[in-house]
């Protein structure tokens, strides 16, 4: 009762009268009878800026549709295309225009007209207040103003509006077009999800990470490459080697020299001491695969409880023979020239090598800007996420032979199902912001990135295999049960319950593993209980899934899922108004629509209304007037 007193003493100071308090009671109550805003699902984006930027850019389609609906009857497809383009890309359109031809004022006047017409269907679902707050604060006033236009008796308010558009056009039409921009992207889609895998493959994570820092609402769910730079970010040696192999590997380095500011010279210059390749970059390759598989052989050593000994391969290679035995079959090595291997402490950098690991890890962990973007997965991300009756995660909950949840030891507990990704969750922050980070801890990062019961990764990954190894049959990776119940309703649903989600109408999103829609395979799975939102972001991908990613939207008539195929350029798009062709397949239509109530949102303003009103018979009872602050104070 004293807590309770307290806080409503609090809340008496926000609402000090009864009229405030009214005011705020019938704000709240209207609110919770809008509709849901839009929520949009991506995933495993792999640092693929521009396919990233223009789905950012046209809200998976949404903006498209929009325009369709309003314009289908009224402009030719080309007029549609294109000022769909100046909405996705406003001052980058609007210089290519000017390139071909004069902009007039009529010109500008007409786009204008044609955005804030497209602005007012988005602002629909939305209070007045809401949108006057998403509006760019410089043009707040001008754009509500235009917005809520209404023709009178002899014209004067629509005269009023073109002397507005007069004023705009003679001073920076095209400043006003871009603040336009934003804010129908903004209205668009009210709520961001990525659901893990910002990194790597692609070459430009930091530009979509410097993207998203800009975005005004959404949430990350951790991928295990994320945690891979999380990892390397924390100083994790294993997480180091793995992710500068992984930029050699895929010719990436810029995210890391240009991006992120470390240098790969000492380890080049090795390599080019050490190895025989005409190509520098082999030999780079070469060098940093060595002190990758030694890396996580000492991690596996000190930690049996991983049960990942069978990635111990060092030392069960003959030198001599140049040739590996695993599991009784010995296979010739494509590269056995290995001269930092010493065969009697096979997992053991030689000096040089320990040097430049040494050098790398200051870099990683020096690095401002690296280190403003894993800040940014952290605040912003997690492990998983339940939101309005949905369960996002990136990997997989580990599942035994037998359908149930996996007990994982860690840390000399064991964890299973939801309790094993709070206490990864947990470990992670701590990680990353210790001052003094313990082995244990920071060891179970490269446990997350490729762990074979990580709930990250969920494989047993064969790396040394695949690059050592010409034998493919020694390549399989072995995937956690996980992938065979989840296309099972009564798996999906005791995942749920784990999460406390009861609802017949929750689902699972989940990424990590792309969708082979060219033969066929679909993104639903368990009767539609859990969604695969992973369709090949990557462009290593779309060969081989068909198409190049899934998105899911999510909004107050149901849940859609869309699938885009491959972006060629954004200066294609500019040059000539092309979009990403995008299919939606409906998942769920709802009865009803979905309410602001019927949402986590609205269940808490619910509760906000619940004290009001307590608040409110308080005032009622103590004769409490708009003025009379020391009653208040005998709350």
């Amino acid at each position: 009762m004293e807590q309770r007193n307290k806080y409503l003493r609090l809340l008496s100071e926000k609402y000090p009268t009864m009229r405030s308090l009214s005011r705020e009671i019938i704000n709240l109550s209207a609110i919770l009878n809008l509709p849901k805003g839009t929520e949009h699902f991506m995933s495993d984006i792999h640092g693929e800026y521009e396919a990233f930027c223009h789905i950012l850019n046209n809200c998976a389609g949404v903006i498209r549709e929009k325009a369709d609906m309003l314009y289908r009857d009224r402009l030719s497809d080309s007029e549609i295309e294109e000022i769909c383009t100046i909405i996705y890309y406003p001052k980058e359109k609007l210089r290519h225009i000017k390139r071909e031809r004069v902009i007039s004022s009529e010109r500008y006047r007409l786009i204008i007209h044609r955005m804030i017409e497209i602005a007012g269907v988005l602002s629909s679902k939305y209070t007045r207040s809401k949108v006057r707050k998403a509006m760019p604060a410089d043009y707040a006033y001008i754009i509500d103003e235009l917005l809520h236009a209404q023709k009178d008796e002899d014209d004067n308010q629509i005269l009023y509006h073109e002397k507005i558009l007069d004023s705009i056009i003679g001073i920076d039409a095209e400043d006003f077009i871009d603040a336009l921009a934003g804010l129908i992207k903004r209205l668009a889609v009210d709520h961001l999800h990525i659901v893990g895998d910002i990194f790597d493959r692609g070459a430009n994570a930091d530009r979509i990470l410097d993207l998203l820092m800009k975005h005004h609402s959404l949430d990350i769910q951790w991928g295990n490459h994320d945690i891979l730079w999380i990892g390397a970010a924390a100083g994790n040696e294993a997480c180091i080697a793995n992710a500068v192999r992984g930029c050699i590997k895929y010719k990436t380095l810029e995210i890391l020299e240009s991006g992120y500011g470390i240098s790969l010279r000492r380890l080049t210059v090795f390599a080019g001491n050490t190895y025989n390749d005409p190509d520098v970059m082999k030999r780079a390759l070469r060098a940093i695969s060595v002190m990758q598989f030694k890396a996580e052989g000492q991690t596996i050593l000190r930690h049996p409880e991983y049960n990942m000994n069978d990635r111990l391969l060092l030392d069960k290679i003959d030198k001599s023979a140049g040739t590996i035995t695993l599991d009784g079959c010995t296979y010739p090595l494509n590269d056995s020239t290995l001269p930092t291997l010493d065969p009697n402490e096979p997992f053991s950098y030689s000096p040089e090598e320990q040097a430049i690991m040494d050098e790398l890890k200051a870099a990683f962990l020096n690095s401002s800007r690296l280190r403003k973007h894993i800040r940014f997965l952290l605040e912003k991300g997690s492990m998983y996420l339940c939101h309005n009756g949905n369960l996002l995660y990136h990997g997989c909950i580990p599942l035994d032979d037998d359908g149930n949840f996996c007990g994982v030891k860690l840390f000399g507990r064991i964890y299973k199902g939801r309790a094993l990704l709070d206490v990864a969750d947990s470990t992670v922050r701590r990680v990353f912001y210790s001052r003094e980070k313990s082995t244990e801890d920071l060891d179970l990062l490269w446990f997350l990135w490729c762990g074979r019961k990580s709930p990250l990764c969920g494989r047993n990954i064969k790396t040394f295999e695949r690059y050592y190894i010409d034998d493919k049959s020694t390549w399989h990776e072995e995937s956690d049960p996980y992938y065979r119940y989840y296309e099972t309703e009564k798996c999906c649903s005791m995942i749920l319950r784990e999460f406390d989600l009861y609802s017949p109408y929750s689902h699972i999103i989940n990424g990590h593993t792309p969708v082979l829609a060219s033969s066929g395979e679909q993104p639903l799975k368990a009767n539609g209980r859990l969604l695969v939102i992973d369709g090949g972001f990557c462009r290593d991908y779309h060969r081989k899934t068909g198409i190049a990613g899934y998105t899911l939207i999510y909004n107050s008539h149901g849940l859609r899922i869309k699938a885009h195929q491959p972006f060629e350029s954004i200066e294609k798009a500019l040059s000539e108004n092309t979009d990403i062709i995008s299919s939606s397949q409906l998942i769920e239509t709802e009865k009803n629509r979905v309410m602001v109530k019927d949402t986590d949102n609205g269940r808490c303003i619910m509760e906000e209304i619940d004290d009001l009103y307590e608040l409110l018979e308080y005032y009622k009872r103590s004769n409490i007037g708009s003025h009379d602050a020391e009653s208040r104070r005998t709350l």
